[in-house]
């Protein structure tokens, strides 16, 4: 029997925002900004025209690195991914789709393995803390995307 790898982590999360699909593409898209609405993501920079590099830090008394190269990149079905090397190994996506109710859903999906070494050596007894800690993150990110979007004229 295969042992689960106890530093794989892979979340969904659905982000239902009152805001139109290509704004909430072009905000997610623009990853440099980032730190200006969603106040866990510490840093973020670009690299290079394909790659950027982000700092982030939750609740817990850790910074995670790491760079993100973009893998797709399509405004026209709204999808953003990337893959990601540092303190995170994997990648992320972003779906941005209409829904029928008139508001806009942002699916993001991420498989990555942990890779920074202090974390690693918890193991599955940091397991718990660090899912709790992604759940307030990404809240955190929807709270603040919806209000830095609220902020833009229609």
């Amino acid at each position: 029997m295969a042992t689960r790898d106890p530093h794989r982590y892979v979340f969904r999360s659905e982000w239902r925002l009152d805001a139109p699909a290509d704004a909430v593409y072009a905000a997610l898209h623009d990853v440099e900004n980032y730190p200006s609405w969603w106040h866990q993501i510490r840093a973020a920079r670009w690299i290079d025209d394909k790659s950027g590099e982000l700092t982030c830090r939750s609740l817990l008394p850790y910074d995670l690195t790491f760079v993100i190269e973009r893998d797709i990149e399509d405004p026209l079905d709204r999808v953003l991914r990337g893959k990601l090397r540092g303190d995170l190994t994997g990648e992320s996506q972003w779906t941005i789709v209409e829904s029928e109710d008139g508001h806009t859903v942002a699916v993001f999906d991420e498989d990555v393995t942990v890779s920074k070494g202090m974390i690693r050596a918890a193991g599955r007894i940091a397991r718990p803390a660090l899912k709790f800690n992604h759940g307030l993150m990404m809240r955190s990110g929807e709270a603040g995307l919806r209000k830095s979007l609220d902020a833009v004229p229609r």
